[in-house]
């Protein structure tokens, strides 16, 4: 059974935060042992680390890891910057702050990989199950690796985060037993490692979702055959006499807070009514072109795919996070005929755009994951775009919890 430790802390000192994150995961390493020798019994050496950092403490990455090797010996370490981190229960955003998870996992059930470490060879008796992946968002041909990589596993799936630092001068590094400012990194599991993740949608549909049928690179020119604009107008209650002399001074601040969630063809749009199905990928409108009507998407439009307006909804996030979290726990706990199971450990990437006053409060979020999966284990890190599957989503969140026998 693999055991789960978390940690975590504030303070402007990296070293002091790190030093108290590390003081708990003792206290508690030294407390699940005496438990094992009272029952007669060795606590398993731990193995697997993760380790996130608020982008206060981007410019310290080096740093960081080394101690980290020094202080945790023997232990191979993951992770990422994040314009925020948490922890059960706990989110910390705009402050500086880490969160470390320490797991006895054993050895030869994952592999850590990044560009000095390669992926498992098919020959080496390694099979890959799923994957953590940690990313620079500003790696070239990134939505090619992340499906090339999800083929190399036989489920497919993917979870994790894009690093992100909101200082321009500091890099968005992620960490594979070391520091990286580009490419992909993380951790393949195999199949012994038994994981259940879930999306949740942070915003929701105003509108039909329509059928791209015009477009050059990021312009969508019409939708089911319609100028885009005028589908998005009609979407948000501007129509007739008011769409045409509506000056774009009162437009703009409509289209700042109005998304499109694009979805492949063949895909399903919609998972049900008001809800975007797991495919769809939210993004930015950036732009219009009054002569065409057309409206300019923060990503490549493709014909055949659909598109469906939608807006940030707080209440709409908050029940789909309850939502995936309570399918989660349902899933695990209620899988009739096997052994029973529990949740070990958890891991939660965030948008970055999601934290904080989205939700109501500081920490509800977190509270409201706590609430669905009970007191357990967890770290995460609020992302510049969120992996799963194959894809690198906005405005969502990405749970994924590991499980342990009952």
């Amino acid at each position: 059974m693999a055991l789960f430790l978390q940690a975590h802390a504030t303070h402007p000192d990296w070293r002091m935060a790190l030093g108290l994150s590390l003081a708990q995961l003792h206290a508690q390493s030294d407390a699940w042992a005496a438990r094992a020798a009272a029952g007669g019994a060795e606590l398993e050496p731990f193995t697997l680390g993760w380790c996130y950092v608020t982008d206060h403490y981007a410019g310290h990455g080096e740093a960081i890891v080394a101690e980290l090797h020094e202080r945790v010996p023997g232990v191979s370490w993951v992770g990422a910057v994040g314009a925020g981190v948490s922890a059960c229960g706990v989110e910390y955003l705009d402050e500086p702050a880490l969160v470390l998870m320490l797991s006895t996992l054993p050895r030869g059930h994952f592999r850590i990989f990044s560009g000095r470490q390669a992926w498992p060879a098919p020959g080496s008796g390694f099979v890959a199950h799923t994957a953590l992946v940690h990313a620079d968002g500003h790696t070239p041909d990134l939505g090619e690796l992340l499906p090339e990589l999800a083929e190399r596993t036989t489920t497919g799936y993917l979870f994790g985060g894009l690093a992100v630092s909101r200082a321009p001068s500091l890099q968005a590094w992620h960490l594979a037993d070391a520091v990286f400012s580009g490419g992909l990194s993380g951790v393949a599991f195999d199949a012994e490692v038994d994981v259940v993740s879930r999306v949740t949608q942070g915003c929701q549909p105003i509108g039909p979702a329509r059928v791209i049928t015009e477009c050059e690179g990021n312009l969508v020119i019409s939708l089911d055959g319609e100028p885009a604009l005028d589908c998005l107008l009609r979407d948000l209650g501007v129509v007739g006499d008011m769409a045409a002399e509506l000056p774009q001074r009162e437009l703009l601040p409509r289209l700042r807070t109005t998304l499109a969630g694009l979805t492949p063809a063949g895909a399903d749009a919609l998972a049900r009514p008001g809800q975007f199905g797991t495919d769809t990928r939210v993004r930015h409108l950036v732009g219009l072109e009054p002569l065409r009507r057309g409206l300019a998407v923060a990503e490549s439009a493709e014909r055949g795919a659909r598109l469906a307006f939608c807006t940030r909804n707080p209440q709409a996030a908050r029940l789909d996070l309850t939502r995936i979290a309570t399918e989660i726990r349902e899933e695990i706990e209620g899988d009739e005929g096997g052994a029973p199971r529990r949740v070990a450990g958890a891991l939660y990437v965030s948008c970055s755009g999601r934290g904080g006053a989205h939700f109501g409060a500081p920490h509800a979020e977190l509270r409201t994951v706590r609430q669905a999966l009970g007191e357990v284990p967890l770290v995460g890190f609020f992302a510049g775009g969120e992996i799963a599957r194959q894809h690198v989503y906005g405005y969502t969140g990405v749970l994924t919890v590991f499980t342990a026998p009952a």
